[in-house]
């Protein structure tokens, strides 16, 4: 199933962090694995995406993604793509190169019997550039915010989708339709939460 090529109205969500969370899990928020507990590893540079963020994006996407193709690139704690699967994914590419974070990835599909879940070890942008063109619907992309990931990855991942495909981008500053535009993305949601910029983006050619 094609994701739609409209979104629905925007909500007004404040992101941050849900009061009480532990800094060393985070819970998956909705679907059938609803309230799982995800641990966090120690290690510099993680930032899983808050509770309240991923709340605002899949209530971007419209709550059920049943039959839809991600890839989850740089997925770190899975966090992004285990809530696309617990949501209906039919097929989620978990993309990882950490060799620590990698096995409590395949920990965390093991425990949650998530049979859609694959895990892929090795660089993101190099794992994307090989997976079938226009074959994903939602492409999650959140780099490290200290080096020069944005552009490769971006290039990459609007190779993955069809024209009306998705992709989710975190990063350090807002991107705009200048820097969009070359890519062929369109902006269609942003929201920025502390230091994060949101986006929401979709492939128009």
């Amino acid at each position: 199933m094609r994701p739609k090529s409209s979104l629905p109205p925007k909500k007004t969500v404040t992101p941050a962090r849900t009061r009480g969370q532990s800094s060393h899990e985070i819970r998956i928020i909705g679907g059938q694995w609803r309230r799982s507990v995800l641990k966090v590893l120690d290690k510099p540079g993680l930032r899983p995406t808050p509770d309240r963020v991923r709340e605002t994006l899949f209530n971007w996407l419209g709550q059920d993604l049943t039959g839809w193709r991600c890839v989850d690139a740089f997925a770190g704690t899975g966090a992004l793509g285990l809530e696309a699967a617990s949501r209906g994914a039919s097929q989620v590419v978990l993309l990882e190169q950490d060799p620590d974070l990698v096995k409590a990835l395949l920990q965390q599909v093991e425990r949650l019997k998530a049979t859609t879940v694959q895990v892929q070890r090795g660089d993101a942008v190099a794992a994307m550039q090989r997976l079938t063109a226009g074959a994903f619907d939602l492409v999650f992309l959140d780099p490290p915010f200290d080096g020069p990931w944005f552009e490769p990855a971006l290039q990459a991942a609007a190779r993955l989708v069809p024209v009306g495909g998705w992709i989710y981008l975190e990063a350090p500053v807002a991107w705009g339709a200048d820097a969009l535009a070359p890519l062929h993305l369109q902006l269609e949601r942003h929201l920025k939460a502390g230091a994060v910029h949101a986006h929401l983006l979709q492939r128009t050619a």
